[in-house]
């Protein structure tokens, strides 16, 4: 008898050998990547006597074939019921409904953290020298930012009006035909993001917590989310953290605390990768990051993402990467970011022998050449699979 994930009281999840676990394909290249990485996450589970059943949602194109919306209510009340879920990616429709229809599922179930693991698997081509030295975790801010799509058209009435409002108030003279944006960074949804990042990387045994922002010019924005950060650390976490100007760089046992510019902080993570340990950011600066990192240690391909609301226990596990449609039903995609997206999910379910498990078989996997051919075009010598062949090898070897 399946059972549905719950949470107790302390925000702990309550997780059978037997859960019930929403999925959802994905568009374009979903239907050949996810039957390959569900394939993978069956047989690890099943090794440690646990048996998933999966329910199907529907979201993007194939929902709107179906039921002609985009994201028919029944899944996000899905989502909200069973509390854990996987995703392929998906579609976003042309010139109507959700602007993202992964934004719009992170902010209608208020998932305010996008968790982006960044590391290295064995024998992944990288085009950097030292691609082991990156061991980073993303912490990114769902839900603000300009992501809030808070924006107005140049030339429209509203923008117009908007811009005569600023010039009343403030003084701001703003050039005709400007589209305009607000940008909202908040202290609540910064502490929480800030605070995510605290309690993984102390569960963890992290080194550091760096707070990415551009703080320097975005004063009140993005420079209150580091003001924030540290209070936070002050109130919150001074027992066991310390942010960098009350240690002087030397933090002893506790975790440490420092914060860099954001174009700095791309620059030193391919310079010195190692001191760059969790990363807490706001929504834009994560975006770029995750996917300049992925690029480090083979590419978005197999970035794992997650989308938590560490308070409500709700969280969607998905790939980083597009639909790629030009591929789809050639089974020929590497199913990674999908299947290590999988890997993460188990991880915050309790699995993690299962979890340990994939990652190795992918790893003897790809140091034996086996590889999808992404990465068999960059590597002499390789064995050029299908994605359905690729995930029986990882099967094969777990």
């Amino acid at each position: 008898m399946a059972d549905k994930i719950t949470q107790n009281a302390d925000g702990a999840l309550n997780v059978s050998d037997n859960p019930i676990i929403p999925f959802i394909k994905g568009d374009g290249i979903g239907i050949d990547i996810w039957p390959a990485a569900q394939m993978v996450l069956d047989a690890a589970a099943k090794k440690h006597g646990k048996t998933i059943e999966w329910k199907e949602l529907l979201a993007g194109q194939k929902a709107f074939d179906e039921t002609g919306e985009w994201l028919p209510e029944q899944t996000v009340t899905d989502f909200r019921d069973y509390l854990i879920g996987i995703k392929g990616p998906l579609s976003t429709p042309i010139g109507e409904g959700f602007r993202s229809l992964n934004v719009a599922l992170r902010q209608i179930l208020d998932l305010y953290v996008c968790l982006r693991p960044v590391r290295w698997f064995q024998g992944v081509p990288s085009p950097v020298k030292r691609p082991d030295l990156v061991d980073m975790v993303i912490f990114r801010e769902n839900t603000e930012d300009v992501y809030a799509g808070l924006e107005l058209e140049a030339g429209s009435p509203g923008a117009e009006k908007l811009r005569a409002f600023l010039l009343e108030a403030y003084g701001w003279e703003i050039r005709e035909m400007s589209a305009l944006g607000v940008k909202p960074i908040s202290k609540a949804g910064s502490e929480r993001l800030i605070r995510a990042a605290m309690n993984y990387a102390l569960k963890h045994e992290r080194k550091s917590v760096t707070l990415v922002h551009k703080g320097n010019i975005q004063k009140f924005t993005e420079g209150a989310f580091m003001k924030w950060g540290y209070q936070l650390v002050k109130e919150e976490f001074n027992d066991v953290a310390v942010s960098w100007a009350d240690c002087d760089g030397k933090p002893g046992s506790k975790l440490l605390v420092k914060d860099v510019i954001a174009d700095i902080c791309f620059q030193q993570s391919l310079l010195r990768p190692s001191e760059t340990d969790v990363i807490a950011t706001m929504n834009l600066n994560g975006d770029y990051l995750s996917d300049a990192l992925a690029a480090q240690v083979g590419g978005i391909g197999i970035a794992p993402g997650a989308n938590i609301n560490y308070v409500t226990g709700h969280g969607i596990f998905e790939a980083t990467h597009g639909t790629a449609p030009k591929y789809a039903g050639q089974d020929k995609v590497n199913p990674g970011s999908v299947l290590l997206s999988g890997v993460l999910m188990f991880e915050h379910l309790g699995w993690t022998d299962a979890a340990n498990d994939i990652v190795r078989a992918m790893e003897a996997t790809i140091s034996e050449k086996i590889v999808t051919y992404d990465f068999a075009r960059l590597m002499e010598g390789a064995t050029e699979v299908k994605c359905s062949e690729f995930g029986s090898a990882i099967v094969d070897r777990l």
